[in-house]
């Protein structure tokens, strides 16, 4: 069993290094799009420099930039994760958590960019020998909708829609997961805009559900369908909780309309996430 858990542990380290591309990393070495003019480089900006209260700085993107890897405040141009080491090592936490003390469900990523915390997720089960359980892959893989400020009022400012390097593809996000021979039955694709597929996903239980949505539509949409089937003892992870405010407003509402008390945890300057209790 030592043996095992070593092995295990080397897997899955050498995993979270691939995935933010910390094995090769002169790869990213070019000016991030942070820097960029025009579009491109106000929407980084406001992402990772604090307009929107982010609190981050992001720079041109260096190979010796470890904090700025740990914190996933670089927007990578290889790899496949831009959330950082620290909020893989709570992904890592939480689902082995959920495994070993047998939370019932599935594991769930809305909004999974170029599949990077999803395709980790599976990674585990691998690693574990879990054959019972599946990873679920949410995105509209179009990038994100139009703010709906008649609906939505806290994303009027949004302008995430226009970023075409939100938007991966459904094809490239399951070559990333081929990539690492983790394309399989165990993997299921829900491919629409979250207001569509998510009411009726056929999704039983959730053990883990991470949320990277963004927005405040996307966040609550992804909430008010998949929160009810967390399974007591699951883990709620929130991305953008930091970041952008209107994010963190949808995690507020929900929770106060809903009574949920169970205490917020910090993973970074960004990420959050709590255990569901009774």
């Amino acid at each position: 069993m030592q043996n095992l858990d070593y092995s295990r542990g080397l897997y899955l380290d050498l995993m979270k290094r691939c995935l933010l591309n910390m094995i090769y990393p002169q790869s990213e070495e070019a000016p991030s799009l942070a820097t960029h003019s025009g579009f491109r480089g106000r929407l980084a900006r406001t992402l990772l420099s604090g307009e929107e209260g982010c609190g981050g700085h992001i720079s041109a993107t260096k190979s010796g930039d470890h904090l700025g890897r740990m914190e996933g405040r670089i927007w990578p141009i290889v790899a496949r994760t831009m959330i950082g080491l620290k909020r893989l090592d709570n992904l890592q936490f939480c689902v082995d958590e959920a495994i070993t003390n047998g939370v019932r469900g599935a594991l769930i990523e809305t909004g999974v960019w170029r599949g990077g915390a999803a395709i980790f997720m599976r990674a585990m089960l691998k690693a574990y020998g879990v054959t019972d359980r599946c990873v679920w892959v949410a995105d509209s893989f179009e990038g994100l909708p139009p703010p709906n400020t008649g609906k939505y009022p806290h994303d009027a400012n949004s302008q995430l829609h226009e970023s075409r390097e939100l938007a991966v593809s459904l094809e490239e996000v399951q070559a990333n997961f081929e990539r690492y021979g983790l394309l399989d039955g165990q993997v299921r694709f829900l491919k629409g805009w979250f207001c569509d597929t998510l009411p009726a996903a056929p999704i039983e239980r959730l053990a883990v559900l991470r949320l990277d949505g963004d927005m405040y539509q996307s966040t609550m949409d992804a909430l008010v369908s998949l929160y009810p089937k967390v399974s007591q003892g699951g883990y709620v992870i929130v991305d953008d909780y930091g970041c952008i405010p209107a994010c963190r407003q949808a995690v507020h509402d929900y929770r106060s309309a809903n009574n949920i008390t169970d205490e917020i945890r910090d993973i970074d300057w960004t990420g959050i996430f709590w255990q569901k209790g009774n």
